[in-house]
């Protein structure tokens, strides 16, 4: 039995592999990294998110920790994945543990690790955890013990389990990022669907003690997420993108936005009833940061991201680098310098001087500062970028493979890369996660499997729609 941590997490399905007895070992296998590392008495910070069995998962995980003498902050409610990254730091604990799978399907539960600077832990860290876990896996098989760990209230009583709630120094951090004058004077309306997540309670109450007339849907809570997968793509927020477009179509000052279940991804509608895809609205915001923020510093995208940052980036004289997908990535980043945007084509991002994590509550807010300053819906605003720094088509495309052709197809590309893509000349291959073939013209291909599904995705780049369908099509030629 093996367990794989991916981009993520370690994610699976629930009474599958996500079973107490395999949580049991994943949890030993952390106590035993915070001990080697001497971040025991530090203490770790505990929460979940809104499926099925969070909390009971989050109260199991305090228990056994606490036995095992490590200091255990336990999140009072269902909690978003920022939020725990932000309390990590403010507390400077020495770890954090969120039970979620993110935006997978409903069936699914996950354990995502975050080290002491709260960021997602990096594979030299999850590494260490597949490993401890094979080794007790393997002793556990040939002799079974039975465990017993106090009673929660017990270690309540003992103070070794604090109930925490990070909410109120959470949001006071969002005010000292977000302009909150220029929205609270704009009269803006804005629609939030919350997905049924964790950012209930969160991005909502942000605008509302502003003032802002804020309708709110999908604002409680259900392990089902409404029947979809609680990920913040088109298709899965009919009722915010019509809402959005019936009060646009009216002439109102509006726009819609929207967290996924452990609130560190987002969508943005704007007033016409667009919904904008992340990589368009990472330009956005990295443009408006460069001429209404104090931030400084370089720009992080993955390679999975739209070129579009580095049209803007060489342009305006930043430092940009690029990395592989997963947003630990990023965050590596962002504690070795500052940072102005970080961000991933899959709806991630973060900002100078924050967390480094995927936000997003905040990425929604800056969206709606966005809006409010400028008074147009962030369309025309993609549009004013597209003229200054060219034109640029991006799409992702998902492919169920099975483990065969997988392999068979990633083995190719490795050893044998097309050297042209469509008619233009492949002029640079980069192998550091999948492989990424840039064309003559700009155009680019990137062939890699998701570190969180099971599935090849393809993603296309060109400054044309034609274009980018080519290469595409190219790219399913290749099964």
């Amino acid at each position: 039995m093996t367990i794989k941590f991916g981009t993520s997490g370690w994610r699976a399905v629930i009474a599958d592999e996500f079973t107490f007895a395999n949580l049991t070992l994943v949890l030993e296998a952390i106590a035993c990294y915070l001990k080697q590392q001497h971040l025991s008495e530090k203490g770790i910070i505990i929460g979940h998110d809104t499926r099925f069995g969070g909390e009971e998962f989050a109260r199991y995980a305090a228990r056994l920790l606490a036995s095992e003498d490590i200091k255990v902050f336990l999140c009072e409610r269902d909690v978003p994945t920022p939020v725990i990254s932000y309390e990590i730091r403010r507390r400077q604990a020495g770890g954090g543990i969120n039970f979620t799978a993110s935006h997978n399907p409903p069936e699914y539960q996950g354990l995502k690790f975050s080290t002491s600077d709260g960021a997602p832990a990096l594979p030299e860290v999850t590494q260490q955890f597949e490993q401890t876990f094979a080794k007790l896996y393997a002793e556990e098989k040939a002799n079974p013990r039975k465990r017993t760990y106090p009673e929660f209230q017990t270690l309540v009583a003992q103070g070794k389990i604090e109930l925490i709630d990070p909410n109120p120094p959470y949001l006071q951090r969002l005010r000292e990022i977000v302009d909150t004058k220029v929205i609270a004077e704009s009269g803006i309306k804005v629609i939030y669907d919350a997905m049924y997540g964790t950012a209930r309670g969160y991005t909502d109450k942000f605008l509302k003690d502003l003032g802002v007339n804020v309708e709110t849907l999908h604002d409680y809570r259900d392990v089902y997420f409404g029947g979809r997968p609680p990920e913040p793509s088109e298709r899965n927020i009919p009722e915010l993108i019509a809402r959005v477009k019936e009060l646009g179509a009216k002439g109102e000052f509006v726009i819609g936005i929207a967290n996924d279940g452990d609130a560190d991804r987002y969508a943005v509608v704007d007033s016409t009833g667009t919904y904008l895809q992340a990589n368009q609205l990472l330009a956005i915001l990295f443009h408006y940061a460069l001429k209404h923020k104090p931030w400084k510093g370089c720009v992080v995208r993955t390679l999975a991201t739209t070129h579009l940052i580095d049209a803007i980036a060489n342009k305006e004289g930043i430092k940009l680098y690029d990395v592989p997908v997963g947003f630990k990535y990023i965050g590596e980043i962002m504690m070795r310098e500052d940072m102005i945007v970080g961000g991933e084509e899959s709806n991630g991002l973060s900002v100078y001087q924050h967390v480094p994590e995927k936000d997003g509550i905040l990425a929604c807010l800056l969206f709606v500062e966005i809006t409010a300053r400028t008074r147009q819906p962030l369309s025309d605003y993609l549009k004013m970028l597209y003229a200054t720094y060219g034109h640029f088509v991006t799409v992702r495309e998902n492919l169920r493979l099975s483990d065969e052709q997988k392999i068979t197809l990633l083995e190719r590309l490795q050893s044998q890369p097309p050297m042209s893509i469509a008619g233009k000349n492949v002029v640079k291959i980069d192998k550091r996660d999948g492989v990424k073939m840039i064309c003559e013209d700009e155009s680019w291909l990137l062939v890699r499997f998701s570190g969180t599904e099971p599935v090849v995705r393809f993603y296309a780049e060109a400054h044309s729609e034609e274009r980018t369908q080519e290469i595409i099509r190219f790219a399913k030629s290749l099964i």
